[in-house]
């Protein structure tokens, strides 16, 4: 089965409802035209503008994804936020373990472990961020390092649960630094992602499993990376919070 290409915007700490409402009205527009069978395309706003994301999304062919989930289903968590409401919102995507997370907020492969069950339990499909630093790939250090987020994430996940998971490496030294992944570096590192996950579910889910590309994604280059083999989109930062550079980006890597 060809693996079905998916684009997500992840607009981090950007657009307040109001300005959501403004940008989902834009891509609403620009979208209008791309057939869902070609590429799945979704948003992932902040946590309060997520109710103006899916009530302007509504019926369309964009989806609305969140940031970050907790992984209780309620209790003494200050400022948190359960699967059951995001899925009462109408959430479908859910972003766990972003290297901004991991950097700035103490996340680990326990957490995103602890984070991907309760996805899973609330019926949201999650997309599972791995990533090296540049000290790691200088140190040669980029395969451990991944093998290891691999594992760590999904101790514990059965592999009827595993289908319904989407990768997206990303490559933190290639995030905002000047440097860049070329798309043959980015296919090796997708090609042995693949294979270690392989090794845990098999060949067949393997080839099956999405991953995208998180290492700055532009228009410019979006349609090379993900003409490779084992690139099946990408996990997109700053081209995502302007309509025509989003437009962009998805319509030259569908081609």
């Amino acid at each position: 089965m060809a693996r079905k290409v998916f684009i997500a915007g992840n607009w981090k700490m950007n657009k307040t409802a109001a300005e959501t409402a403004v940008l989902c009205r834009a891509l609403k527009e620009k979208f209008a035209d791309i057939c869902p069978c070609s590429v799945e395309v979704a948003v992932c706003p902040t946590f309060t503008s997520l109710s103006a994301a899916i009530a302007e999304l509504k019926g369309t062919n964009i989806k609305v994804g969140a940031q970050n989930i907790h992984w209780a289903d309620n209790g003494a968590f200050t400022g948190e936020i359960s699967g059951a409401m995001l899925k009462e919102l109408g959430v479908e995507y859910v972003i766990i373990g972003h290297s901004e997370r991991r950097q700035y907020f103490g996340e680990t492969d326990e957490t995103v472990n602890k984070r991907l069950v309760a996805a899973l339990r609330s019926g949201l499909k999650p997309i599972v961020c791995i990533g090296e630093t540049l000290e790691e790939r200088e140190g040669g250090k980029t395969e451990a390092v991944l093998e290891k987020q691999i594992k760590g994430a999904f101790v514990s996940i059965g592999a009827d649960d595993f289908k319904k998971v989407v990768i997206a490496y990303e490559p933190v030294w290639a995030i905002g630094t000047g440097k860049t992944a070329t798309p043959d570096m980015a296919q090796d590192t997708h090609a042995f992602i693949r294979k270690v996950l392989a090794g845990l579910y098999g060949a067949a889910a393997a080839e099956d499993t999405v991953i995208q590309y998180g290492g700055s994604m532009k228009p410019e280059n979006s349609k090379e990376l993900v003409a490779q083999k084992d690139i099946d989109g990408g996990l997109i930062g700053g081209a995502a919070l302007k309509a025509d550079s989003f437009y962009d980006l998805v319509k030259n890597a569908i081609g």
